[in-house]
């Protein structure tokens, strides 16, 4: 019995992996970025290349290629260029190196088992959950192989029966991202990985986030809507749109904690899990995430034209240089038992330390402005 990272069957997975590139036609949708990219294809360009369209190139290059499936490729971003993606009417030149990435990895790709600690606060026959880092990212993709939480478990799981028999993957129903925090459950088993994905299909898993967002939000409670895609303008972050043509539903509800003056301690629950969700989500509504480098966090939003307050801030983002976004409880049904289990995870103490100096910082605030 084989199981891995994408095994399950379409039924109960909001978004399987791109079939592979020259056999089955490309899909946006299922192109997300909590996807890591693998390479499938490299190609280094001869020294006395004449410069030739990308596409016409790799037809010449990969065997069984067609112009439209490669000219999708590069629309979707997965032809890349010594690193960077290109269109189709790129013109290659001596020396380029040519990669197609995909979210799905190769059929022969080995996962190679790393003694990396992981922080693990349950585990049985069937599952288990583990307290993620941050700085670490959730599975192997395209120029990132190592050090990562499938790295690590394949080590923890390499003297189990079942990892003795067969070629095993990690089972990781869902994700976080890599410099968020908190709770991740790992299936097993084939039976726990599908057991575990139907319920997160069916909306039944309880999920719980804490963040720190600018400024103070508009109402205590809220619940934010809308269909999340890429960006019209960089395709590596997504956005919010009214059309559903443009994305995937989602809905995040959150309730404030404590309003901090130019920061708000707030606590978030998914209905559906979309890519970036909540960082999207909290920059829809003009409260990006504390320190959320790609979605514009990383600056000061709120707040007055001190110099001692600049100061304040940027001390925060040096205690806490990532987006401040804690994955802080999982709900769920057992797959065997059928026992309803609950976990919880304190906030990390980058997290701590930030929110104390805000608390610290609306406090004090009224006799240092006056």
């Amino acid at each position: 019995m084989v199981y891995g990272l994408l095994t399950i069957k379409k039924t109960y997975f909001c978004h399987m992996y791109l079939k592979p590139l020259l056999k089955a036609d490309l899909n946006e949708d299922d192109q997300n970025e909590d996807q890591e990219l693998y390479e499938h294809h490299r190609v280094e360009v001869e020294k006395g290349q004449a410069l030739l369209r990308i596409d016409k190139y790799l037809m010449i290059r990969i065997a069984n290629a067609t112009r439209s499936k490669l000219q999708q490729a590069c629309e979707l971003g997965c032809v890349l260029v010594n690193e960077k993606p290109v269109k189709s009417n790129y013109k290659v030149k001596p020396l380029d190196v040519i990669s197609i990435v995909l979210p799905n990895p190769p059929a022969n790709t080995e996962i190679v088992a790393e003694n990396i600690p992981l922080n693990i606060i349950y585990e049985d026959d069937s599952l288990l959950i583990v307290n993620k880092p941050t700085n670490m990212v959730v599975h192997p993709g395209y120029n990132n192989t190592t050090g990562t939480l499938v790295n690590a478990l394949a080590w923890h799981f390499k003297d189990l029966p079942f990892a003795q028999e067969n070629n095993i993957r990690p089972g990781l129903v869902h994700r976080i991202d890599k410099n968020t925090t908190g709770l991740l459950v790992v299936a097993k088993s084939e039976h726990a990985m599908t057991h575990l994905a139907k319920q997160f299909y069916e909306h039944s898993i309880e999920r719980s986030y804490n963040a720190i967002a600018w400024g103070e939000m508009p109402e205590l409670e809220g619940t934010i809507t809308g269909y999340i895609g890429r960006s019209n303008h960089d395709r590596k972050i997504f956005q919010l749109y009214n059309e559903e043509e443009k994305g995937k539903w989602s809905v995040t509800h959150y309730k404030v904690l404590e309003s901090l003056t130019y920061v708000s301690l707030i606590e978030l629950k998914l209905e559906t899990g979309r890519t970036h969700q909540i960082r999207v989500h909290a920059k829809s509504i003009g409260h990006p995430l504390f320190g959320d480098t790609t979605y514009g966090g990383d600056r000061i939003l709120k707040g007055t034209t001190f110099t001692k307050y600049k100061q304040f801030v940027d001390n925060c983002f040096e205690i806490l240089p990532r987006q401040a976004l804690h994955a802080r409880s999982l709900g769920f049904t057992h797959p065997v038992t059928g026992e309803r289990m609950f976990f919880e995870s304190p906030l990390p103490d980058d997290f701590v330390k930030v929110l104390d100096k805000w608390k610290n910082y609306a406090h004090f605030k009224p006799m240092e402005e006056e």
